[in-house]
């Protein structure tokens, strides 16, 4: 039996032991010395395209001694060659694919090499916002960078719940290792802001151990047939990614061939004269373009039909570069519909041939440059695209053969009640036509799901109307007498509906009233300043706004009341109407960059305020420097005018622009347009800008006539004609109903 001497020694061995292995689980290390122990784990992945050239390059490292490399799904992509190269230089052979999650963008790389340099994982559920991290990785091609960030929080992207980084990523560090200060992994980088800089998101390093723990293991010589297209019936030429996926055609990335072209041409020969070649397409983004080619000699030269920046376009390719190709014909289509699935069809005669786009004629030509060739698929540009139901017969299915069993579909669909009152034989019709009725219904969704932001845009153009009749009435140009607050609460209720203007004149007549109940009967004007300053600031806390400067609210008059925060002009606004209501003579300065008030007493001199610091007076030296601060230029006399009621409402919308077009918002951009418009009528820029937003936002017949008013009034220094154009072009053109 052991003494106790010996077990006290034992156990205080163990607690040595113990606390030694704590220490060092949790020492910490530099970033410099986090970038020399983790460079030998650390690999380069190139993608070869199908010339055997480099495509893609990515970021891995190691997490398994025995050969396992994790990286991002997206970076290996599918069927393509991959290599590996270590920091030394060392080549490592890909064996198999070892485990993939398509969901979390991750994939385990098996290589035939043992006794690699692995990093720990870390447990990724215990990181804090705010910890600082180092990732590596390969941006821009810059091999083995080390940068330093931070953890900002978790986000839900895609259905996703990643690690949000405060980091600078570029392309290239996708996959890289996002450490902690112990050297422990607790992300992989997958993808960086598309709004901001210095931002990005990784997935969990902890979503890596269901892939180790049950891999689907796919041998590379397997991997590399994925989705591959059978090359005895297609031949591609110029790069890009062609792949075949339950009966569908994807294309992806860059071609080589200029402007991005790469061709899919069907193996078989076609048949005699006449016959026709059809497909549906499917664009990633209408910027693109990808169709059908015809009388291809499987090299540069052939005919293309296709959808290009929404047109659609026939062009003749005669080489390899632009100077040799030619558009015989480009439009835009009404039958064509921007975001959906679109047969294109080209029936092609010993003369001539026709092409249609879902089932119209769209362009008809005699050229004759080519007569024979192959057939088959083009893309451009940076263009992705999906591709379905290719066909080459005499003559091929035409949508129309649908178009009565549509209609009765689509009967059937109009009579179904709401979801919760539908009876399975109510549906009996369409299942019978799944796949059409399918198509048919989602269509429905989508044109209702159209109808329904239309109707929202058109109630946001009522009240938009009402509130500008409304400004029109109280500081509109015909009025002499502009109602400063109830302009600006009105300005407000573009956004916030439901003021109560009232009740905002009555909270200033309130405060005014407070003030004058402190005051002597005899009171000064300096008294009466004093005592306003001495609410407003000292007691009821109205400020400047510093934090949340460019905050909207901040140019609501009513927010500023309720907050008691504000920009500038807005409480010099307020201390201006108080001031009024005190028989105090306080009018607007519109210094560049900076709104104060001045006092204008019936003797004695004027003075500048700063109601933004508390109603600080301003020195001319303090004024000046302002001016200079903001302009780089010395103060002129012009910038020390007295600013209108009128003009301060078109300086506050105009505040109020600005934010909206810093954050993109079409729809609140043609709000404040249009209250500039009503106040100010003689705007050229600004109803330029209102026609271009009309057009893209579906408004096209409001973009056509608001264009009158430039040919009506003929303003100085518009070219007129250039106006005209611009008509012409909307009625050309379908407006882009883009949805905000």
């Amino acid at each position: 039996m052991p003494s106790p001497r010996s077990t006290f020694l034992a156990l205080l061995l163990i607690g040595v032991g113990w606390l030694s292995s704590v220490l060092q689980a949790e020492e910490k290390f530099t970033v410099e010395q986090l970038a020399k122990n983790a460079r030998q784990s650390i690999v380069v992945i190139s993608i070869s395209g199908r010339d055997g050239g480099q495509q893609g390059m990515g970021t891995g490292f190691v997490i398994d001694k025995t050969g396992l490399i994790a990286t991002n799904l997206h970076v290996i992509g599918e069927a393509r060659p991959i290599k590996i190269q270590t920091a030394d230089g060392k080549s490592l052979q890909v064996t198999a694919i070892h485990a993939t999650d398509r969901a979390r963008d991750l994939a385990i790389l098996r290589v035939a090499e043992k006794d690699l340099a692995a990093l720990p994982l870390g447990d990724s559920d215990k990181l804090e916002q705010g910890q600082p991290i180092v990732l590596l990785g390969n941006p821009q091609g810059l091999k083995h960078s080390v940068v330093a960030g931070v953890v900002s929080g978790t986000r839900e992207v895609e259905d996703r719940t990643l690690i949000q980084l405060a980091v600078p990523v570029e392309p290239g560090n996708s996959g890289g290792p996002v450490l902690d200060m112990q050297g422990r992994v607790q992300g992989v980088m997958t993808m960086k802001s598309a709004v901001t800089e210095n931002l990005g998101f990784a997935v969990s390093a902890n979503d890596l151990q269901p892939l180790l723990d049950k891999p689907n293991p796919v041998p590379i010589e397997r991997w590399l047939t994925i989705g591959t297209l059978d090359n005895k019936e297609w031949t591609t030429l110029f790069g890009s990614l062609w792949q075949q996926r339950g009966g569908r055609i994807l294309v992806s990335g860059l071609g080589q061939g200029f402007g991005g072209r790469s061709l899919c041409l069907a193996s078989a020969t076609p048949p005699e004269l006449p016959y026709e070649v059809a497909v549906s397409v499917l664009l990633d983004d209408e910027a693109g373009a990808a169709g059908l080619v015809f009388h291809a000699d499987g090299g540069d030269r052939h005919y293309g039909f296709y959808p290009s920046n929404g047109k659609l376009r026939l062009s003749r390719f005669e080489g390899a570069d632009v100077f040799s190709w030619k558009v015989l014909l480009e439009k835009p289509i009404d039958s064509y519909k921007p975001g959906e699935w679109n047969r294109l069809r080209v029936r092609i005669e010993k003369d001539k041939f026709r092409c249609y786009v879902n089932d119209e004629l769209v362009i008809e030509s005699t050229d004759d440059a080519f007569t024979k060739g192959k057939v088959g698929l083009a893309k451009f540009r940076q263009t992705a695209a999906q591709f379905r139901r290719f066909e080459v017969a005499r003559e091929t299915v035409s949508k129309q053969a649908d178009e009565k069993l549509a209609l009765e579909l689509n009967a059937a669909i109009e009579r179904l009640p709401q979801l919760a009152e539908v009876k399975a034989e109510q549906l009996s019709p369409l299942e019978k036509q799944a796949g059409l009725s399918s198509d048919l219904l989602r269509q429905r969704a989508k044109e209702l799901d159209q109808r329904a932001t239309d109707l929202r845009r058109l109630a946001a153009d009522v009240r938009a109307a009402s509130v500008c009749q409304q400004l029109a009435k109280v500081a509109g140009p015909e009025v002499k007498e502009v109602n400063l607050v109830r302009g600006a609460l009105l300005v407000a209720t573009l956004d916030e509906e439901d003021i109560d203007i009232e009740a905002y004149v009555r909270q200033l007549d309130r405060i005014a009233g407070e003030v004058r109940a402190s005051l002597k009967k005899d009171a000064s004007d300096a008294d009466k300043l004093a005592a306003l300053n001495k609410l407003l600031f000292d007691e009821l806390g109205f400020h400047g706004s510093r934090s949340d400067y460019y905050n909207a609210a901040n140019s609501y008059l009513n927010r500023v009341l309720d907050d008691r925060e504000g920009l500038p002009i807005t409480l010099s606004l307020v201390y201006m109407e108080l001031a009024r209501r005190l028989d105090l003579k306080v009018v607007g300065v519109g210094l560049p960059g900076h709104f104060v008030v001045r006092h204008e007493p019936t003797k004695g001199d004027k003075q500048l305020l700063d109601v933004f610091d508390g109603g600080k007076p301003l020195s001319d030296k303090e004024a000046a420097k302002i001016v200079l601060d903001n302009t780089g230029e010395p103060i002129q006399p012009q910038h020390l005018k007295t600013v209108t009621e009128r003009q301060m409402l078109l300086r506050m919308l105009q505040n109020l622009l600005g934010v909206a077009q810093g954050k993109k918002d079409r729809e609140a951009t043609l709000r404040y347009l249009q209250a500039l418009i009503t106040l100010e009528p003689e705007l050229p820029r600004e109803r330029g800008l209102q026609a271009m937003l009309r057009f893209e936002t579906g408004r096209k017949q409001a973009a056509i006539t608001g264009l009158d008013w430039f040919l009506q009034t003929k303003p100085e220094g518009i070219d007129l004609e250039q106006i005209e154009k611009m008509q012409q072009f909307f009625r050309d053109n379908k407006a882009e109903r883009i949805v905000p």
